[in-house]
């Protein structure tokens, strides 16, 4: 798990990130994109 997943999570679950401020913390190397599909239920390419 990366160091930043919990912290994108909590974010992206309470409504304070849009999916695409989770998508650029997989290009920033915060969170992976398994991790990405985790969190939003998304695919990270769509």
């Amino acid at each position: 798990m990366s160091k930043k997943y919990n912290t994108v999570k909590n974010y992206y679950d309470k409504g304070l990130w849009s999916i695409e401020r989770v998508r650029n913390a997989v290009i920033k190397g915060w969170i992976t994109e398994d991790e990405f599909r985790e969190i939003t239920g998304e695919e990270y390419g769509e």
